[in-house]
């Protein structure tokens, strides 16, 4: 593992634990505890990490806490869009994983008004959100991320792994000709347990997520079956788009 993976994995242990030792990550990596004390020392100088004698902690300062339901409030009109857009791809006896996202979540609300669906999802709020109306909700168990409110980690992707679904709506952190991407490895694992286990794979993006890349690749264009946007693509992404056979559809076009 190299110093920028090691350290991307700090990062994600952080999010999900807020305070990890030097000797839990020396154990998890395979480093020394020298190594792993100077990649905390470097992430602290970025103010990515607070450092403490003999580990560290995740920054205590709001951003860092309320990342989700700051999200919640960027690109609310594009997100609702392409979520009310992706809502009524869907009918009664549908099956469907859906993964973590604010997209995903307004998603989940513009489908509550359908009845008879199954869905599946490690997210406590869209659980909430679809478990109201008369719908058949799996929520999935596994490490619990507070931010979030949803559960990761190898436990809960063992637990996907029992479903078959006919549908999986993911959202996408980034997205270019090369793929999907994600900037958590652990919601991008669970993104890929999901999409192995459905048949129909939907993505969903603003046109804030278009263009850009993020660490960890989720899939291939080819594996998309249909994209939910807000904006047109630019000439590059569509054409890839194209030739992957990824059915686009824009919210807001007539």
């Amino acid at each position: 593992m190299n110093a920028l993976d090691r350290r991307q994995r700090i990062l994600e242990w952080l999010r999900l634990k807020r305070r990890v030792t030097v000797a839990w990550l020396a154990e998890q990596t395979g480093a020394s505890l020298e190594t792993i004390r100077r990649d905390l020392a470097g992430l602290a100088s970025e103010g990515l990490v607070e450092k403490f004698h003999g580990g560290a902690a995740i920054p205590g300062n709001p951003a860092y806490e309320n990342a989700f339901a700051t999200r919640m409030y960027e690109q609310v009109e594009a997100k609702t869009a392409v979520a009310e857009t992706a809502a009524a791809l869907f009918a009664p006896g549908d099956s469907l994983f859906v993964d973590t996202g604010t997209t995903t979540l307004l998603f989940a609300r513009a489908l509550a008004g359908q009845r008879g669906l199954t869905v599946i999802t490690n997210c406590v709020r869209i659980a909430q959100a679809l478990g109201e109306s008369e719908n058949r909700v799996f929520l999935i168990g596994g490490e619990y991320e507070p931010d979030a409110q949803e559960a990761v980690g190898t436990f809960a992707q063992d637990q996907i792994a029992r479903f078959n679904a006919a549908h999986v709506v993911i959202t996408a952190g980034a997205l270019d000709v090369g793929g999907v991407m994600d900037f958590s490895l652990a919601e991008a694992d669970v993104a890929r347990a999901m999409i192995a286990q459905a048949d129909t794979v939907t993505v969903l993006a603003d046109a804030s997520k278009l263009g850009r890349r993020a660490l960890f690749k989720v899939m291939p264009l080819a594996r998309i079956d249909r994209l939910v946007v807000d904006a047109e693509p630019d000439a590059e992404l569509r054409e890839a788009l194209d030739e992957a056979g990824v059915a686009l559809y824009i919210a807001g076009a007539a």
